[in-house]
């Protein structure tokens, strides 16, 4: 199986994991540890980023502002616009210990907005990269198409949409084909094949993760 970073393909229990990242991460967040890992080798320095639908507590939009100098958020969720109830939300995950840290340790380039993917509020070809992290298996297919059709719009021409998502919550040639439509095209090789060592949970049913990276061509 091609292992380059822009492969997209099944997440294996043999790939990078990151069991801490601004927190030590809960063993109940299965696939996090090796989705935070891969995801976070595509932000540089230099990027306007987003974190769609980024949660409350999740730590990867404050690893990202670490990283690069302008960081979005977003979340349907109205707390994610208010800091003591994302360390109130910090807390109950990670302990109160965490959020007393991360109290003294906002990060200034980040920026939080309250918003449903399916209607961004940012302004067209804004982004290097859009990161969207284990959401579209909560999402209907309509809105998953139309989160997709967001995500082309605000990436610049030759950005990249760096995503995850559980299968077989999400149909894997479903999901191809509203990609497609939407204009985007692999960023690497892909396999869709499920391997034996890929990673699994038997929780909810039993899932699998999948990783993808596209990229909005740059003449679009």
């Amino acid at each position: 199986m091609p292992d380059h970073v822009t492969t997209s393909r099944f997440i294996l229990q043999s790939d990078a994991r990151r069991d801490h990242l601004i927190h030590p991460l809960p063993p109940v967040w299965w696939s996090r540890p090796y989705e935070y890992a891969w995801a976070l080798s595509f932000a540089r320095e230099d990027d306007v980023l987003l974190d769609a639908a980024c949660g409350i507590s999740h730590p990867f939009k404050f690893a990202l502002a670490e990283v690069s100098r302008e960081v979005h958020a977003c979340d349907i969720d109205p707390r994610i616009t208010s800091r003591p109830q994302i360390l109130e939300d910090i807390a109950r995950d990670f302990g109160l210990d965490a959020a007393q840290r991360q109290a003294s340790d906002w990060q200034h380039r980040l920026h939080l907005a309250h918003a449903n993917l399916a209607d961004l509020p940012y302004d067209r070809e804004k982004f290097d990269r859009v990161f969207c992290i284990s959401v579209l298996e909560h999402m209907t297919p309509e809105d998953q198409s139309a989160a997709i059709g967001e995500f082309y719009r605000t990436l610049k021409p030759g950005g990249l949409l760096v995503l995850t998502f559980d299968y077989p919550a999400v149909h894997l040639e479903n999901i191809q084909q509203t990609l497609q439509q939407a204009g985007f095209a692999f960023a690497g090789e892909t396999d869709f094949r499920l391997p034996p060592d890929a990673l699994y949970t038997e929780m909810w049913g039993g899932l699998h993760c999948f990783r993808a990276v596209l990229h909005k061509p740059s003449d679009a």
